[in-house]
């Protein structure tokens, strides 16, 4: 696991301080991690979206769905 250094507003500081104080997460750390993978779910649900709605619109879709889930199943 790698470690990275982002610097943030202090309004999101305050959030997370005051996340880990609700007990929504265990640390910063933890905190981060959490509001990542949500973010990983939502681009695969809007990419999925975004292919249901080309097909509404008669545009063609290729590709594996078995291969999506893989690369957000990690």
């Amino acid at each position: 696991m790698s470690t990275i250094s982002v610097p943030i507003p202090a309004v999101l500081e305050k959030f997370i301080e005051d996340m880990i104080a609700d007990g929504r997460a265990a640390n910063k750390a933890d905190l981060v991690r959490k509001a990542l993978m949500k973010f990983r779910e939502d681009e695969a649900v809007n990419s999925v979206l975004r292919g249901m709605q080309e097909g509404r619109e008669g545009k063609n879709l290729e590709g594996d769905l078995d291969e999506l889930a893989k690369l957000y199943s990690k």
